[in-house]
Parts: C-alpha cells; sequence; structure tokens
C-alpha cells in the first residue's frame, strides 16, 4: 500500500486517486487547507477531482507515458550511486559548460551525453550546465515548455537517467548545473489550473497570467516550487540551479520568493554538508539579485551578464540592431565598462527601452557573481536562423573573443560546441503534438522574424525534423581543421586560468582597460598580465603599460617589443610584464 496526497483547492466535494483501474477515495486533511490524503494500492496512478478527467500528480516523480498520463512513484534511496566521495565544489572560481541533452549528441539521452563528458574533462570546465529537463510534449523541444517541474523527461532517460549521468559527472570530478524554469508553464500538459491558483490574473508575462507568488493561495504555490528546487539538489545530487527569467516572478510580498528559496537553499546545504547554490536569469540590473539576504538582498549566488555579452558580440561583430544598438554606437567602450563595472546599463539611458535601465553593480569585488559568456542558447537560438556567430567570424576573431571571456573577472560560460567554433546552428525546434499549437508556434515564429525584415520561407519550420538534425552537434569537427586549431587555444586558456591566479581575479576594481575604438584594439590588465586583442583589419602596436617581459601565449601573429606588442588583424595575445 502506499501513501497519496494531493493540494486540491479547487475540488468541491471528492477527490480520487486511479490505481491500476481501481478508484480509490481521499479525504479531507485536518488542519491542511485544501489537502487531501488516503491509502491506496502502489502503482501508475493519476487523481480525479469531482469526477473529472483523470490527472497526473502534481508532485510526480515520473511520467512515463508522457506530460498527459499516469504518473509514476520513484523511490529515490533505491539508486546506486558510485561517485560517493563526490563533496561538491564552490561556483566562484570555476568555468560552466552549457549543454541541451537532446542535440549534444545524435542520440539525445543522458547516457549519451555521459559518454561525452571527458571530452569536457580534458577541455578543464568545472560545471554543467544542463537545459530544462521536464517534462514537455513529444520528444523533442528546448525545454522551457515544461509542466510537471518534479519530474524528468523520459526520452532523455526519466530519473534514472539524470542520476546516472550526474553520477557520471561527479566520478570525473564535474558538477552539474540544472536550468529550471519556475515563472511558467508549457500551454500543453499544464493540468495545475485544475488543481488550485497555481496562477493568478493579477500579474501578466509573456506567457499569459503569471504563477501565484503573492495572490491568496500563494503559500502553497511557493511551496511547490520551493519543493521542487530542493528535490533536484537533494534526490538528484544537482550542485546547482539556473533561475530562468526571474524578472518574471512578480511578488510584491515582504519577503520574496528568491530570497524564500536562497534561504531554503542555504539550509539544505548545511543538512547535505556540500556547497548549493543559484544562479539567476535577469535583465533588471539590479545588485539586489546577487546582495545577500543579510544585507537586505535576494541572496542570489550570481546571475548571467547580458550586458557583458553584447558588449563582446557587437565588438566582435558589428551588429547593431535591437538591443545591440545600445552597445554598438562605442563596443570596445559598452565592453571596457562592463569588465570594469560589471553592468553597462547602471543606470544609463537605453535607447532600446525608451528610458534609463539599472543601477551600478556592487560591490566591486564581486565578478564572480556575475557569468561571462560569448554564446548562450539565448543568444544563437532566438536569431531567426539560429546562426552561430563562428559561422560567420574568421577563427582568430573568435579566438580574440575566447581570451576575453576566459581571462575575464567573472564566470566564465560556454555553449556546447563553442570551444570547436561549431559550425552547427542552433535553431528554435519543438514537437507539439497539438496540431492547433503546432501551427500556431509555426506562424508565431514566421511573424516574429518576417516583422524584421526576413522572409517567410528563410525562417526555419520549428516543428520539422530537420530543424532539429540541423542543431546536433557534428563530434567530428573537433578533429580537423580549423575546429581543432581554436578548441586547443580554448583548452590552452583554461589552463592558463587556473595557473595564473591572476586571470580569474573577481576584483572588478582591480581591472584596467585601455582601447582605441578606431583603432580597433583593447588590452585588459589582470595583475602582472595584459590581455591584448586587435579586433582591426592591420596591424596594431598595442600598449602594455610596462615593458614587456614574455609573450606566455597568442593566437594569430603577435610579437613584444618594448612596451608594446605588435598584433595582426584578429589576434590575440597574453603577455607578462
Amino acid at each position: 500500500m502506499a501513501v497519496y496526497e494531493v493540494w486540491a483547492p479547487h475540488a468541491a466535494s471528492r477527490v480520487t486517486v486511479e490505481v491500476s483501474g481501481g478508484s480509490h477515495e481521499l479525504a479531507r486533511l485536518a488542519g491542511r487547507d485544501g489537502w487531501w490524503g488516503g491509502v491506496a494500492p502502489a502503482g501508475d496512478y493519476a487523481f480525479r477531482l469531482d469526477g473529472g478527467p483523470p490527472l497526473p500528480d502534481p508532485r510526480s516523480a515520473r511520467q512515463p507515458h508522457g506530460p498527459d498520463g499516469p504518473s509514476r512513484p520513484v523511490d529515490h534511496a533505491a539508486f546506486p550511486w558510485t561517485a560517493t566521495g563526490w563533496r561538491g565544489r564552490p561556483l566562484p572560481g570555476s568555468v560552466v559548460y552549457e549543454l541541451h541533452v537532446g542535440t549534444f549528441t545524435t542520440r539525445g539521452t543522458f547516457d549519451a551525453a555521459a559518454e561525452r563528458l571527458d571530452h569536457l574533462v580534458e577541455l578543464g570546465v568545472d560545471f554543467v550546465e544542463l537545459m530544462p529537463v521536464c517534462p514537455f510534449p513529444g520528444r523533442h523541444g528546448w525545454g522551457y515548455d515544461g509542466v510537471s517541474p518534479w519530474a524528468v523527461h523520459e526520452p532523455y532517460g526519466g530519473p534514472d537517467g539524470l542520476k546516472r549521468f550526474v553520477d557520471a559527472a561527479h566520478g570525473r570530478g564535474l558538477g552539474v548545473i540544472l536550468d529550471v524554469v519556475h515563472n511558467h508553464l508549457g500551454p500543453s500538459g499544464n493540468h495545475l489550473p485544475r488543481y488550485g491558483p497555481y496562477f493568478t490574473d493579477r500579474h501578466h508575462t509573456p506567457w499569459g497570467a503569471a504563477v501565484n507568488l503573492d495572490a491568496p493561495g500563494s503559500d502553497e504555490v511557493r511551496a511547490y516550487l520551493i519543493g521542487s528546487a530542493l528535490a533536484w539538489l537533494r534526490d538528484y545530487r544537482i550542485d546547482g540551479l539556473r533561475l530562468d527569467a526571474v524578472h518574471a516572478l512578480i511578488d510584491h510580498r515582504a519577503v520574496h520568493f528568491l530570497e524564500e528559496l536562497s534561504g531554503e537553499v542555504d539550509k539544505l546545504a548545511v543538512a547535505t554538508n556540500r556547497p548549493l547554490f543559484l544562479v539567476a536569469e535577469s535583465d533588471l540590473n539590479t545588485p539586489r539579485t546577487t546582495t545577500p539576504r543579510e544585507a537586505g538582498g535576494q541572496g542570489i549566488d550570481a546571475q548571467w551578464s547580458d550586458d557583458f555579452h553584447h558588449a563582446l558580440h557587437c565588438a566582435l561583430t558589428g551588429e547593431s540592431h535591437g538591443y545591440y544598438g545600445d552597445f554598438a554606437r562605442a563596443p570596445l567602450a559598452a565592453l571596457a565598462k562592463s569588465l570594469r563595472h560589471g553592468y553597462f546599463h547602471d543606470g544609463t539611458w537605453s535607447t532600446f527601452r525608451g528610458r534609463r535601465h539599472g543601477r551600478p553593480f556592487t560591490p566591486t569585488g564581486a565578478g564572480h557573481r556575475l557569468l561571462g559568456y560569448l554564446q548562450t542558447h539565448d543568444q544563437i537560438g532566438n536569431r531567426a536562423l539560429g546562426d552561430r556567430i563562428s559561422t560567420t567570424l574568421p577563427t582568430g576573431r573568435l579566438a580574440c573573443g575566447a581570451a576575453l571571456v576566459l581571462t575575464s573577472p567573472f564566470t566564465p560560460m560556454l555553449f556546447m560546441g563553442e570551444e570547436w567554433g561549431a559550425a552547427t546552428p542552433w535553431q528554435y525546434f519543438t514537437d507539439h503534438t497539438d496540431p492547433g499549437l503546432a501551427e500556431a508556434v509555426r506562424q508565431g515564429r514566421r511573424r516574429e522574424f518576417t516583422d524584421h525584415g526576413w522572409a517567410a520561407e528563410a525562417v526555419p519550420d520549428p516543428q520539422e525534423p530537420a530543424t532539429l538534425l540541423r542543431s546536433v552537434l557534428d563530434w567530428t569537427e573537433p578533429h580537423r581543421a580549423p575546429h581543432a586549431e581554436l578548441l586547443d587555444w580554448y583548452r590552452q586558456l583554461l589552463r592558463l586560468r587556473r595557473e595564473l591566479p591572476e586571470l580569474g581575479d573577481p576584483d572588478l576594481g582591480a581591472v584596467r582597460v585601455e582601447f582605441d575604438e578606431a583603432a580597433g584594439w583593447l588590452v585588459v590588465h589582470r595583475g602582472p598580465y595584459r590581455v591584448a586583442v586587435n579586433l582591426g583589419a592591420g596591424e596594431a602596436a598595442v600598449p602594455l603599460g610596462g615593458p614587456g617581459r614574455e609573450l606566455v601565449a597568442a593566437f594569430g601573429a603577435a610579437l613584444v617589443s618594448g612596451d608594446r606588442v605588435r598584433l595582426g588583424g584578429d589576434s590575440v595575445a597574453l603577455v607578462a610584464v
């Protein structure tokens, strides 16, 4: 026999659990408003509210037949963990590698991804960040339309598949971060509104009604989301969570949801005796996100830094459309400001937003609280063709970008395949089983980009299987030119970051940057080292601020001469002075 409990305040008079064809009545639980519970045989199960259709358990740990099917219990204590010596690792001082399970390999499973972990060890990264793995309709998708936020997508390998991946990573000394989505659920397979007030019309987001974090019933909703987050960290031994689009978590309560969540994660870290952390995606440019709770902040350990990305992207590509316009007027100046101060928009005017945006990032010594990157799933997949910059830029220019990321005061992050300049795109793909939703997504994607001048037929169809197949990494590329040369450069930079502590120093106040916008060169002072890049077409003599002692590493033509380093176009050098 098994115990079944469910929060279903919307049920007027009756809740039953259906197990193996039998129906079993649940009773209201005394002292627990809206909760129903009882005992019934163990097995695949579903709940019925007031005689309605069978629904999956909101706290289901497994959905073997997809988001709409019955739930299946999981005994987390039964998994045979082997990496029992793993005690975690802190985020500061580490390098993160973002990957999507479904396109990291042709098989698209946790087990197949685990077979490639040795590549990441040899590369020199410290954490693997998995894009969302909760169930969603169909077989493949980005994961941000997931439902059942306590469960694991079955085609990837289900709960045990995720545990095998985490175990394999820990056995190789790699930590694991999981991307989780609390700001919305997908449009198909979301049964939560039938159970209770999980959403509220008080606030609205790009996905419709907001998750209920501050309206009546929000205590249980917050507990539901926090319980899910803790389950990943506890039951799956995940080391940290990346929180998607936290600016869409609208909460006017005195204690913000993020503050409450960070407090509970810290308690679990103490209980399990290993470092656990949270990383936020936020476009608010407020230091409150990563300020400790004791100082009045929300206590999130780090956040993605789109300002640094946008400035670097503009400097490398010259693009100026959309939000890049704020950075493209003087990209090297924008890049220098981001490196020195964390945020570019720190109360400055944003043409894209038509208003002032952000406030200064503080304290200056906490650069590790910002993740810096050249590419992410968003910055590739949200383009019309899902094209990587590696398909349009010369290898030397990519090497310049890599050096600026991997010697920055931030916590560096790479996106899968970036390290070898992957020629494969990473496009927006879906596998919606609802024909109406599939067509709406297809037309919406085309409409979005035709409004920006693209021909409708040029925009890949998200539902077309070829769109997915084009996005799968080609693992023959790292072994051939020019990809192998770039991969060696990434490995060298990651080794140097480990060996030379000054290259990873998170103190923004210690960073000095000189540049010549017209000539196209920039040099970053990192203690006794200089990271000099020349993005101009011709040779440049880049000042080092002192006599150069040694050329530590270079990609492209580089020669140290006195207090300058002579660089060819699209070249980069690390020089000791």
